[in-house]
């Protein structure tokens, strides 16, 4: 059965709306910054892009990365972004076209259960905060991984900010790398 799969890429304290800010593109090796996305984590993502073949993604998220993306050239997650078949949890019609995208409307907790009821591998969620809110909210997430910064960001939304219910995660794995960053992998305790 295919797993819903919420990727996220955060600092220390949890900070997930620029990842620029946790792991910034270009790093002067003669002053003190934050780690950059190295060459563990970039094998680490391809691994679980691998295994996706469809996204979740709010409607802000596909309208931001819908300009993005398609000019990008940042590997291995421009040619998986803007190949898989993409689900876009909307009340409206797309404005923009990217790709394979569709528009889905309705109770979040069914159209997870149709895509999972699909044949197809695990369905990711990237960015998307809000979404991914309320899908850890639901308890609609299977597998939580987690590229986590060595930083600690003042600035921004936190994943974990909302509310939910007490939620116990069980750890998969925690995978550190060079730069000081840590790949964490959690599934719900009760599965």
């Amino acid at each position: 059965m295919r797993k819903v799969v919420l990727y996220t890429i955060t600092s220390l304290d949890g900070a997930v709306d620029d990842p620029t800010r946790a792991f910034p593109p270009d790093v002067d090796p003669d002053k003190p910054q934050p780690p950059t996305f190295d060459d563990g984590l970039i094998a680490r993502e391809a691994e679980l892009l691998a295994t996706q073949d469809a996204v979740l993604l709010g409607r802000h998220m596909y309208d931001e990365w819908a300009r993005y993306w398609p000019t990008s050239d940042e590997q291995p997650f421009a040619d998986f972004i803007n190949g898989v078949k993409k689900y876009v949890v909307t009340s409206s019609p797309l404005g923009v076209e990217w790709g394979d995208a569709e528009a889905v409307t309705g109770p979040l907790a069914d159209i997870v259960r149709d895509l999972k009821g699909t044949e197809g591998g695990d369905i990711g969620v990237h960015g998307s905060i809000e979404l991914a809110q309320s899908l850890l909210a639901e308890g609609l997430v299977d597998e939580l991984h987690l590229a986590v910064a060595s930083v600690l960001d003042p600035e921004g939304r936190r994943l974990f900010e909302k509310g939910t219910d007490l939620q116990r995660l069980a750890l998969v794995s925690a995978t550190p790398t060079v730069s000081g960053a840590l790949w964490l992998v959690y599934r719900p305790a009760s599965r």
